[in-house]
């Protein structure tokens, strides 16, 4: 290629190779540092964020009694009324709750023992833990050395309950001052988006507030009622533990969705059933079966129906997300959030009107290359007089 007199050739500037490298490796090391702070700092990240979705959780009383009293008092009113009521409950069935619990540990063995016998006695089997652990390539050596190896972690285990401790510390203490200062909050989040950005802002953490204050608040009320109903079952009939076993159903049925109410009545029926009594493990069964229609025709709709209200798909994948991120409270905590997503979506989404002729042009169009057979559906009209054929797709695909 020649070159005129008065024509100069363009060299390519390499300028934008080395920008465009050096931002790469910013975004890299910046990415490695967020992640780093992230994992050193995830204990006191999950208090803060669980404390925030229990600010919320409270935001329904909260908010009710700071319209007579300022908000902190209000706040320090609510939690002190949890605890008082926390109190008077361990003072009253404290000693029990713990006595029965150590008892119910004690007893695994031989209910497990009595499943064995049972399994065996119905199906003919010779099934007992010798076999089990003989099928798992364990011997009573290794099952020793475990034992002796938990045995020596004594002090791992304190210095776990201690860090539980601090963790609820750290979570009632950080709940109180997002409480107090909810409004506060609120209202210096929206204030970071510009003024156009600040209506969905504004309107998710509504949305949130009412999903996640409505759905733990109603969860509580279930929760109460199940272990209230089932523990004075329990008690009339003679159930071993009844006290434990109520707390158990009334907590696992209501704050572990889906799944949860058939896990929170699985334990009282075994231990019903391996007790001396067999029939007590029949009637809590036929008393679990009976209540859960009752709650789910009148208690669930009356109290949680406006809480959330998602697939039972959604809600189980939501829940599953939650327990790989956050554990048992992000399972409960999967709901409400995906609920308040999915409102939000709601409200902002655009929608488009699907016309019944288009499902039937192409049902028709379907039914005609046989891909289905459609008896229901008319052909698609002809064409007519004086359109063309390469007009009448357009037209077809335009309306």
């Amino acid at each position: 290629m020649s070159i005129t007199k008065g024509e100069t050739r363009s060299v390519p500037s390499l300028s934008w190779v080395w920008r465009s490298a050096w931002l790469v490796m910013a975004v890299i090391a910046l990415s490695l540092l967020a992640y780093g702070f992230v994992s050193q700092a995830s204990s006191t990240i999950y208090s803060i964020t669980m404390a925030f979705f229990l600010a919320l959780a409270m935001e329904p009383a909260v908010g009710k009694l700071a319209t007579r009293m300022p908000r902190a008092a209000a706040t320090g009113l609510v939690m002190g009324a949890v605890l008082l009521g926390l109190t008077i409950f361990l003072g009253l069935f404290g000693s029990l709750l713990f006595q029965q619990l150590a008892q119910l540990v004690q007893a695994i063995p031989d209910v497990v023992t009595g499943i064995f016998d049972w399994v065996n006695s119905k199906f003919g089997t010779q099934y007992s833990t010798d076999t089990i652990l003989s099928d798992l390539g364990l011997t009573t050596s290794q099952i020793t050395s475990y034992a002796d190896d938990i045995a020596g972690g004594v002090l791992g285990l304190v210095g776990g309950v201690l860090g539980a401790f601090l963790s609820l510390f750290s979570v009632t203490f950080f709940s109180y001052f997002m409480s107090a200062g909810l409004v506060r909050l609120r209202r210096w989040v929206a204030a970071l988006f510009p003024a156009r950005q600040q209506e969905v802002v504004l309107t998710t953490w509504e949305m949130l507030r009412i999903k996640v204050g409505g759905y733990v608040a109603s969860r509580l009320v279930l929760a109460a009622i199940s272990s209230l109903t089932s523990g004075i079952f329990m008690a009339l009939i003679g159930m071993p533990y009844w006290l434990a076993l109520a707390l158990w159903t009334g907590l696992v049925a209501q704050f572990i969705p889906n799944v949860g109410t058939y896990i929170a009545i699985a334990l009282p029926v075994v231990v019903g059933l391996t007790s001396t009594n067999p029939m007590l493990g029949v009637w809590v069964l036929i008393f679990a079966i009976a209540y859960q229609q009752v709650e789910n025709l009148t208690l669930e709709p009356r109290i949680s129906a406006r809480a959330v209200n998602v697939h039972p798909a959604v809600s189980f994948a939501s829940a599953l997300l939650g327990a790989e991120l956050f554990g048992i409270s992000g399972a409960t905590l999967g709901v409400p959030v995906a609920a308040t997503l999915m409102a939000v979506f709601d409200i902002y989404k655009q929608r488009y009107a699907v016309s019944p002729e288009t499902e039937e042009r192409i049902a028709a169009r379907i039914a005609a290359t046989g891909g289905t057979e459609s008896s229901e559906v008319e052909p698609a009209p002809a064409p007519r007089e004086g359109d063309s054929d390469e007009h009448t797709p357009q037209s077809e695909t335009g309306s």
